[in-house]
């Protein structure tokens, strides 16, 4: 028993602690990461937490909320580490929400910038990374923000808000954006970010004084890439349709055409989408199905809800209103892009593995040349508080 305590009382000896550890006020928080590319230099810009004024211990001295940090290196690593010389913290990354990559950096291609931020043991993989969109991503992280004071973390908010009640914008952490990037059959794409109004008064605490700011950041269209290189834009109705295909669909509305004049906007409030792969004649074919529910969410015409065939038109015009979409936005990316951004080559490849493999050395082209099907189903299960428009009863 002696022994036994002695030996365990030896082995403390060579037990190392918390070997690594660091004092918060040794460490500036990085809520944002921006990667810009100037000639063959990285430019990276951090975002850092002003612990002062988000405190809730200290009165704040109305100074911003964050600050920037910015170096530029031959690599990332290295533009990190020159931020020692202005940055009186280290930089700590793993409280990271964003990742803004510029659109020039898109274009030369983005796996080597995201080598360090997958194998930095600090980062965790699950922020969003998004592109700037007609910017650089230091202009995007230079933006004061009204309601958070940390942009940041209102970047981070409106992605995920606008991904759970808007089609046209998707939300892609690091781990799935490599995991597209290395997927056979299945390329990346990412939300793009821009900045609407004036940049300069954007990055002054001006553009929170007032009402309504000079600058907002704003979320819009999707970015195609083809291996790891930016290839082109989706716009807003494309991106939809890739959303609808995807079954990226949280929550979103939909304004359909009535059946003489007007519109009614349908609340869709619960989407499904599958992509289904097949191979007929030797081409290979893929097949959409869709299941949505959703209610009557505002109805700008003179019409008879009370009618179940009125409610059998609506649904008739809404899937034809999908299904239009949907081959628009494949036609699009096909001609523009030719890039399999959708998952076609995923679902041939779940569906026949041997022909799969041999056509995915060019699969490119047989992307180009794949039949679409669609199979589209929606229920409208409630009209709202009322059932006819009070419209008709005005235009009468």
């Amino acid at each position: 028993m002696k022994k036994s305590l002695l030996v365990l009382l030896i082995l403390t000896l060579f037990l190392s602690g918390c070997w690594d550890r660091r004092e918060l006020n040794e460490l500036g928080i990085a809520m944002a990461i921006g990667i810009d590319k100037s000639d063959d230099q990285y430019v990276v810009t951090a975002q850092v937490v002003v612990p002062a004024e988000v405190s809730m211990k200290t009165n704040s001295q109305g100074r911003s909320a964050v600050t920037l940090f910015q170096e530029s290196g031959e690599s990332i690593f290295e533009a990190f580490r020159k931020m020692t010389k202005v940055s009186p913290r280290k930089i700590y990354p793993g409280h990271l929400l964003i990742l803004v990559l510029s659109e020039d950096l898109a274009k030369e291609g983005i796996a080597e910038s995201l080598d360090l931020l997958s194998r930095d043991w600090e980062l965790r993989p699950d922020f969003y990374v998004v592109v700037a969109k007609n910017t650089t991503a230091s202009e995007v992280l230079n933006v004061n923000t009204p309601i958070e004071s940390i942009p940041a973390t209102k970047m981070y908010n409106s992605l995920q808000v606008s991904e759970r009640n808007w089609a046209g914008t998707k939300g892609i952490i690091l781990d799935e954006l490599i995991k597209d990037l290395l997927t056979d059959g299945k390329e990346a794409v990412l939300t793009g970010i821009e900045i609407i109004g004036d940049k300069e008064i954007g990055s002054s605490k001006q553009n929170v004084e007032t009402i309504t700011s000079s600058a907002e950041i704003k979320y819009d269209h999707l970015a195609v890439f083809k291996g790891d290189r930016l290839v082109g834009w989706l716009n807003e109705e494309d991106s939809r349709g890739y959303a609808d295909i995807t079954n990226s669909v949280k929550s979103t509305v939909t304004a359909i055409p009535c059946p003489k004049k007007g519109e009614i906007t349908l609340n869709i409030l619960h989407f499904h989408s599958k992509v289904t792969g097949a191979i007929n004649k030797g081409e290979p074919e893929v097949n959409i199905k869709i299941q949505a529910e959703g209610d009557l969410g505002e109805v700008q015409c003179p019409i008879d809800l009370t009618k179940p065939e009125t409610i059998d038109e609506l649904e008739k015009v809404y899937k034809k209103e999908v299904e239009e979409v949907i081959h628009q936005t494949v036609n699009t990316v096909k001609t523009q892009y030719a890039s399999d951004i959708f998952g076609f080559g995923e679902a041939i490849y779940r569906s026949n593995p041997i022909e799969w493999e041999k056509m995915k050395d060019h699969w490119d082209e047989k992307f180009s040349e794949v039949t679409v099907n669609t199979q589209i189903d929606l229920k409208i299960r409630r009209t709202g508080t009322v059932n006819n428009s009070f419209l008709e009863k005005i235009e009468d």
